[in-house]
């Protein structure tokens, strides 16, 4: 199976560089499943439903969510009837919507995506290895689903590496986001796990985090309260990573960075182009 995985959509610089390029992505790679995280897609704090609609028709399966998930406080509504939109699984139990859920592919395949989110230098959520544990034993690779995606969004590089060990040759792919830079140590582990520490951002580089950089330079050197912050508007740049898996494992065979756009050096996987 070919899945890609988008990181972090900041505003609407990120929603565009998603809805102009996945559609035409889907086609030319032959995509069965497309995972986009879209917590900061509404103007860099949560995301809205008609936003989430809008990332879902332009070609996600699913849309995962952080530590931003209910900063829209619509968000807290219209995530129970959304069952492809996913908050991380450690949310404490009664919080709205879910953090896992099992797309159906258009060739007739199962995957398995789960959201967790850290706890290193975050909020103080439940164990979220604990609880991928349990959706994976749930929803076993090779058994009951072809294919499993983990979306670990966490600050600490440690964390995420951690987890990915822990589930390394029971999941497809263990890709981190929350910190919008694209990492440089994309890699198949060796129980046959795709691993990237940050799947970057899709949105505006040429900015602080996807953010306009003059208000976050001021706080770094006044140490004041300011304005709020805006994201960058200019061109935005498409980030992920692209997992192609074995179908009788659905562990991983190859993995490679995507970036598409300005201000990084772009990356295509030279084994689907």
């Amino acid at each position: 199976m070919r899945l890609l995985f988008l990181g972090d959509v900041v505003g609407r610089s990120g929603r565009v560089a998603v809805t102009e390029q996945l559609p035409g992505l889907r086609s030319r790679w032959d995509l069965d499943v497309v995972v986009v995280n879209g917590e900061n897609a509404a103007g860099g704090f949560g995301i809205t439903e008609a936003i989430c609609n809008e990332l879902l028709d332009a070609g996600a399966d699913a849309v995962t969510l952080g530590n931003h998930s209910f900063d829209q406080r619509e968000a807290l509504v219209f995530i129970e009837r959304q069952p492809r939109l996913l908050r991380p699984i450690n949310y404490p139990p009664g919080t709205p919507g879910r953090g896992a859920t099992v797309v159906q592919t258009a060739k007739g395949n199962s995957v398995l995506v789960v959201n967790a989110m850290g706890r290193i230098f975050m909020d103080a959520l439940d164990d979220p290895f604990a609880a991928i544990d349990r959706a994976v034993a749930e929803c076993p690779l090779g058994q009951v689903v072809d294919a499993a995606i983990v979306d670990f969004h966490a600050e600490a590089t440690s964390e995420k590496q951690a987890a990915a060990r822990h589930l390394d040759g029971r999941v497809s792919l263990v890709v981190g986001t929350h910190t919008h830079v694209p990492t440089a140590d994309e890699r198949i582990l060796s129980g046959g796990t795709a691993y990237q520490s940050d799947a970057g951002m899709c949105g505006d580089y040429d900015s602080v985090l996807g953010m306009r950089p003059e208000e976050p330079v001021r706080r770094f050197i006044e140490k004041t309260p300011g304005q709020r912050l805006e994201t960058a508007d200019g061109p935005g740049t498409l980030s992920g990573i692209a997992v192609e898996t074995d179908d009788a494992t659905g562990l991983a065979l190859r993995v490679a960075p995507v970036r598409i756009g300005p201000h990084l050096a772009p990356a295509i996987p030279a084994f689907w182009d």
